[in-house]
């Protein structure tokens, strides 16, 4: 599943995971990412009053968003060949860095908090996902938004990003311009919250904790839940990552919920016994097996990071061990944020239309404050 919901520039576009005899392919892409992060380490931590408070990952995601800009501006024949160089390792920065970094925060945890930290987030991630798909459908309707979109839209912002809406894409099979529109809206609110509610966090004097599960239950892609947590704290961060875990598994039950209906739509319309869904004589492939499909939808990163929180309550990872894969997980957060950046085609967001970007903001602003509501209630 993917992790992230960019725009997908020319720097990402069909980038593949680096394998060997491909590293010197990734060299550069990965290469700049890092620098990128590394300069984004350095002004967080030199640079007193802006620095702290934006944090090496969310300074490192702007640095690669004005890096990734400025280049898509050079001439035709130079932009190609920069954007061939940088492609591969862009890619593998934003995706396989990302997800190995959220495995290693796995190990800050013990299952028994990662068990505790999931089952009290469950009112207030069930409440704001229930918030959003009933606001995504009346407002939606209200702004005249097709079924379709607005349903991406919805379970994109409910549930968990570019990972939704590629999970219910593959159920619904909507169209291009749909899951396009979708991505671009998803996207443009996700850099909004890693920016403004580490500021809000701390304005509202919420502890490393609250914001873990507001960070986890109010923003969409893992990205952006890892760089507004971390950037507000470690202990932060942590707590996210397992409210984002057991949110994430939302998309299961949503997805399934969805081909049993699509399901049942396709046999209406082809008259009952004609062999849809079963691909015999309807031309229609076989589907692999309910289990199967479910267990798909379940990203192997969280799943990582869950046998890693094993690991760590055996006692076998010793204090400095894991306080040394803190820090490489802080740096591969930064590396994937300038990955991110650099991979965005900013361009892309202003092309998404106005009814899209107001049904986003308005689902956006609704989670973000049912989370804080159902956080001060419970």
């Amino acid at each position: 599943m993917a992790t992230t919901s960019s725009i997908r520039g020319p720097f990402t576009r069909s980038a593949r995971p680096v394998v060997a005899g491909r590293g010197a392919v990734a060299a550069p892409g990965l290469g700049l990412a890092a620098a990128l992060a590394g300069t984004g380490t350095a002004f967080a931590h030199l640079v007193p009053g802006i620095g702290p408070l934006l944090g090496p990952a969310v300074t490192a995601l702007l640095l690669g968003l004005a890096v990734g800009t400025g280049l898509r501006l050079l001439p035709g024949a130079g932009r190609a060949r920069t954007e061939a160089r940088l492609r591969p390792g862009v890619g593998l920065a934003a995706g396989v860095v990302l997800q190995c970094s959220v495995v290693l925060l796995g190990a800050q945890l013990s299952l028994a908090e990662v068990a505790r930290v999931g089952w009290s987030s469950l009112p207030v991630m069930l409440g704001t996902l229930a918030v959003c798909l009933v606001g995504a459908a009346l407002l939606g309707r209200l702004l005249g938004i097709d079924p379709e979109l607005r349903l991406l839209i919805g379970c994109g912002t409910g549930i968990c990003g570019a990972s939704a809406i590629a999970a219910v894409s593959a159920v619904t099979r909507p169209r291009a311009a749909a899951v396009s529109y979708a991505l671009a809206t998803i996207f443009c609110f996700n850099i909004v919250a890693v920016l403004l509610y580490p500021p809000l966090g701390h304005l509202l004097g919420l502890s490393q904790a609250d914001f873990g599960l507001f960070a986890g239950t109010a923003v969409n892609d893992t990205s952006s839940v890892v760089a507004a947590a971390t950037s507000y704290g470690a202990e932060a961060g942590e707590h996210a990552v397992v409210v984002k875990l057991a949110r994430s598994l939302m998309i299961v039950p949503i997805c399934l919920a969805l081909g049993l209906l699509v399901g049942r739509r396709n046999r209406t319309r082809s008259g009952v016994g004609s062999g849809v869904g079963s691909g015999v004589g309807s031309g229609v492939q076989p589907q692999a097996p309910l289990h199967r499909r479910a267990a798909r939808l379940v990203p192997w990163f969280l799943v990582g990071f869950v046998l890693m929180a094993a690991i760590a309550s055996t006692g076998l990872l010793s204090a400095d061990l894991r306080e040394a894969g803190s820090r490489l997980a802080g740096l591969g957060i930064a590396v994937a944020l300038a990955g991110i950046g650099l991979g965005t085609d900013v361009a892309g967001l202003r092309r998404t239309g106005v009814r899209p970007f107001l049904l986003g903001a308005a689902l956006w602003a609704l989670v973000c404050l049912t989370s804080l509501a159902l956080q001060l209630l419970w």
